[in-house]
């Protein structure tokens, strides 16, 4: 929706931008200046990036997997740039991580002689002109530490089923969805400098979120899913206390937060 939503802009801009262009080749526009229109260009690519997470669609997206093998424990630094990224959970058993990438940007994979597996997703292997989505799909039943970063793309993570040990997920301008996991060794830290940010806590999870940030920033919390427990911290209600806390400290400085 993304995607059509963009070509939809630029079709628009582009034809305008010939018509009005077209009417001043033929001085239909008398006195009119077009070269006081190279703003509008801006404004146009600004628009885009706020719908898609990117300016231009793009089919350059490659599959990739990888057996999980002796790995025991795994991290994973995505530093996705202006390229949106999706997190979920891997569906097929015996694989460690499976998914889509930009051209040049498959993780690198190194594992440790503790059984540790790292690895990373770089923006700057990837041609600056290759917007293709980044789709990732982790192991269930291996504890995982995530590390994400973008400068202008979005970030969705549905993390229910993952386990999580560690996790810091920051944007610059986008916005982050997050599905919180049923589990998480340390709190999770979500950031959004100029964009929204989504949690979603399941029924019946035990989520405590803690959010601070500038004046421009503001949480609206779902009343019939969360408790104010004193300035910035919500306790989702109804949770089942036999399960593991999972705590998620969210901030920004433009933007709402909202939880549900």
């Amino acid at each position: 929706m993304r995607a059509t939503r963009g070509l939809l802009l630029w079709s628009l801009a582009l034809t305008a931008l010939g018509v009005v262009l077209l009417l001043n080749n033929f001085l239909l526009l008398s006195g009119f200046n077009v070269g006081a229109l190279w703003p509008l260009l801006l404004v146009i690519i600004g628009a885009v990036i706020l719908l898609r997470g990117d300016i231009v669609p793009s089919d350059e997206a490659r599959s990739f997997g990888i057996t999980r093998g002796s790995v025991e424990s795994a991290a994973i630094e995505i530093s996705a740039g202006e390229i949106d990224v999706s997190v979920q959970g891997l569906q097929r058993e015996g694989r460690l991580i499976a998914g889509q990438y930009a051209a040049n940007s498959r993780p690198n994979l190194e594992v440790q002689e503790n059984n540790h597996a790292n690895l990373r997703m770089d923006r700057a292997a990837t041609p600056w002109l290759s917007f293709a989505d980044w789709s990732v799909s982790l192991a269930r039943d291996v504890p995982w530490s995530l590390f994400v970063t973008t400068n202008l793309g979005q970030v969705q993570l549905d993390l229910s089923g993952v386990i999580m040990q560690r996790g810091v997920i920051a944007t610059g301008l986008g916005d982050v969805r997050l599905v919180c996991p049923e589990e998480a060794f340390e709190p999770l830290f979500v950031r959004s400098a100029a964009g929204n940010i989504h949690v979603i806590v399941p029924p019946g999870q035990r989520v405590q979120v803690r959010a601070s940030g500038a004046r421009t920033f503001r949480v609206h919390a779902d009343t019939a899913r969360y408790e104010a427990q004193g300035k910035g911290v919500y306790l989702a209600r109804d949770a089942e206390y036999a399960r593991p806390l999972v705590e998620i400290d969210i901030s920004g400085t433009f933007g709402d937060a909202y939880l549900a």
